[in-house]
């Protein structure tokens, strides 16, 4: 395996021209495809048998959300990998194209959709008429539903301005809007709650997204030793999102399941199966990135862990779509 850019055009044994950007969008679209199949369809089988009542609309609420998280993502990563990148001598001055605008677009698109399910009293509007914007201002979820819809606006202007930075800002809003939302306060010590979020979010955005730009931006630079320290350098600060996504995680389930009765809920609830599969996920990710840590030290060429990594980064993007899942599921009782 080689990081070297292949050429714009190749013949194949007809003569014909093939490009090989293609194949790989093709591939790309393959995979969203199937990566939407499971907020579409996650719903209706993690509650079968449970007893739970599924909310209006929640396969596609869960599809919203999921694209939300993701457009996240993106612009987390180029961030935080822009910045190692600075810090590795000798690298090169070329890096991928920005993805931002367009995931600020798609964020935007998403949060307007979850907008238009609360202004109609969390009901999926059937026309037009049905959306009572007016009514937003009126309720916490409303004024929640409209920060994060202007927060990626403004996110999505600042990315194609001269200055990109200040995305940082309304993503940052994006993020604790979310954990507000998630953490109501009727809910028991709801600040503890919301901040274990604003965490857990922050650093699987940072892991995801980074994961992505590093692999972009190696195709870029091509083989070499200034991929393999900013990889190196990536892997380290990974491991400590790692950690710390793991505590949050941790701490946040215990909060929803207390410890005598989750493992029961694990099996018997719709919010803990869901989350076991999350679980069994990130544990994939985890061995994924040993994997490539390892053959980024070990082999004789380094380059070659961003075979495991792409695996990763195909799996952690799985992991937030099961994330936007949950998010649409009904929460356990606390026995």
């Amino acid at each position: 395996m080689t990081l070297t850019r292949p050429t714009p055009e190749a013949a194949d044994a007809s003569g014909s021209i093939r490009r090989p950007g293609a194949g790989r969008a093709a591939a790309l679209l393959a995979l969203a495809a199937l990566g939407a199949l499971i907020p579409l369809f996650g719903p209706s089988a993690a509650l079968r048998g449970t007893g739970e009542a599924a909310a209006p609309g929640d396969g596609g609420i869960a599809l919203l959300r999921a694209v939300l998280f993701l457009a996240l993502c993106v612009p987390a990563g180029e961030f935080l990998v822009r910045g190692l990148a600075r810090s590795v001598p000798g690298a090169p001055a070329v890096a991928p194209r920005s993805w931002a605008p367009y995931a600020a677009a798609a964020g935007f698109v998403a949060a307007l959709g979850l907008a238009s399910v609360v202004a109609t009293g969390n009901l999926v509007p059937h026309s037009l008429a049905e959306v009572d914007v007016g009514g937003l201002y009126a309720s916490r979820d409303g004024k929640l539903a409209l920060v994060e819809v202007n927060a990626f606006l403004a996110a999505g202007l600042c990315a194609v301005s001269r200055r990109p930075a200040g995305q940082l800002w309304p993503l940052a809003a994006v993020v604790v809007t979310e954990a507000l939302r998630a953490h109501p306060p009727t809910e028991h010590t709801p600040l503890l709650g919301s901040g274990l979020t604003v965490v857990h979010l922050t650093c699987a955005a940072l892991w995801t997204g980074g994961l992505l730009h590093v692999l972009r931006t190696l195709r870029r630079w091509g083989p070499g030793e200034t991929g393999a320290a900013l990889f190196g350098l990536y892997a380290r600060v990974a491991a400590v999102l790692l950690a710390s996504i793991t505590a949050t995680g941790v701490c946040s389930s215990l909060r929803r399941m207390p410890p005598e009765t989750i493992l029961d809920q694990l099996t018997t609830t719709a919010y803990g199966r869901t989350l076991l599969a999350k679980v069994i996920l990130v544990l994939a990710v985890a061995v994924l990135a040993l994997w490539a840590r390892i053959r980024l030290r070990r082999a004789a060429r380094p380059l070659t862990a961003c075979a495991p990594a792409r695996a990763e980064v195909v799996v952690l993007a799985a992991v937030v779509v099961v994330s936007g899942l949950l998010t649409a599921l009904p929460l356990p009782i606390r026995w």
